[in-house]
């Protein structure tokens, strides 16, 4: 039997904390009868800044049932950062660490595969989507564009896996050493090269609240992606810049043929037109570069990811 840790960040999860402890409670009985992990399993709650009364529930929750553990987080660090931090906390803990957001809209009959998976011998275990409906359809359509997107880029990332995951304390161990500030797990973990498989996930309604990842966040986590592990954007423009020399050659050809025939007409709205689009493609250029060298100084001043102001349980 392994001792297993689920990790579940939390940002004003107010309304979910006690019916999702609730569910991983008979979970882990369960498992425990089934001979899957031993009876100190525990679940982490990682509080990532809440203004609600999440750190209060879960303190409730940890004294009244001791397999429910807290970590509280001094301010709010984004979803990846209280991922990383719980998992760092856990890893020490147990055998095994498991992810899932607080809402438990990812399947929980998927985590007994996990642990077997891992019984397996495997260090990681990617929960899959296989269907999505209880998602409304941008989220899926935005999502779908992403991960293509993402292949397009080079990105090395698992097709349809957000963060829910197994990984065993080898491969958070290895995951440690990665120090980056700008933090994209999805792309990060594949680079670990431990042996690693899938598990499907069936996402189902969330039963309380509501997402607290919203458009602009799932956009900013989409650029980290791309951006944290792909150049190819720099090299999108070197080859834009290249095609507009060949376009102002090709204009500069029917500027001389125009003069030579005397059909040259003198008009402003083509200049005008052809300043603001060359000045826009431009201004996106520097901004892709910009991009970049923002990740580069944030990464040079090696900030911690986040700071840890009280834990409960693990003592």
């Amino acid at each position: 039997m392994i001792k297993l840790a689920i990790v579940l960040p939390c940002y004003n999860e107010e309304e979910v904390l006690r019916e999702s402890a609730r569910r991983l409670a008979g979970l882990f009985g369960q498992m425990e009868a089934d001979g899957r992990i031993s009876p100190d399993s525990f679940m982490l709650f990682v509080n990532d800044g809440s203004r609600d009364a999440t750190w209060d529930i879960i303190a409730a929750l940890h004294a009244a049932d001791k397999r429910v553990r807290g970590l509280n987080l001094a301010r709010n660090v984004g979803h990846q950062a209280a991922i990383m931090a719980g998992m760092m906390t856990a890893k020490d803990w147990a055998d095994a660490v498991i992810t899932i957001d607080a809402d438990l809209q990812d399947d929980l009959k998927a985590i007994p595969k996990m642990v077997d998976e891992f019984a397996r011998g495997y260090d990681i275990v990617y929960g899959v989507k296989v269907q999505r409906t209880a998602d409304p359809l941008l989220k899926r359509l935005s999502a779908v564009a992403f991960y293509k997107l993402q292949a397009r880029m080079g990105v090395e990332s698992v097709y349809n896996h957000a963060d829910f995951r197994l990984m065993s304390r080898r491969a958070l161990q290895m995951l440690s050493g990665y120090k980056e500030t700008n933090l994209y797990l999805r792309g990060l973990i594949p680079l670990i090269g431990l042996d690693s498989t899938t598990v499907p996930d069936v996402i189902s309604e969330r039963r309380a609240g509501h997402s607290k990842y919203t458009l602009a966040k799932m956009l900013s986590l989409a650029l980290d992606g791309i951006t944290s592990f792909s150049v190819k954007p720099i090299y999108c423009i070197l080859w834009l810049g290249l095609a507009f020399i060949l376009v102002s050659l090709g204009i500069a050809v029917y500027v001389v043929h125009a003069i030579m025939a005397g059909t040259a007409v003198p008009g402003w709205s083509s200049l005008i037109l052809s300043v603001w689009f060359v000045g826009g493609v431009v201004l996106l250029s520097v901004g892709v570069v910009g991009a970049y060298i923002g990740k580069i100084y944030k990464e040079v001043k090696r900030r911690p990811l986040y700071n840890i102001k009280e834990v409960l349980g693990g003592e």
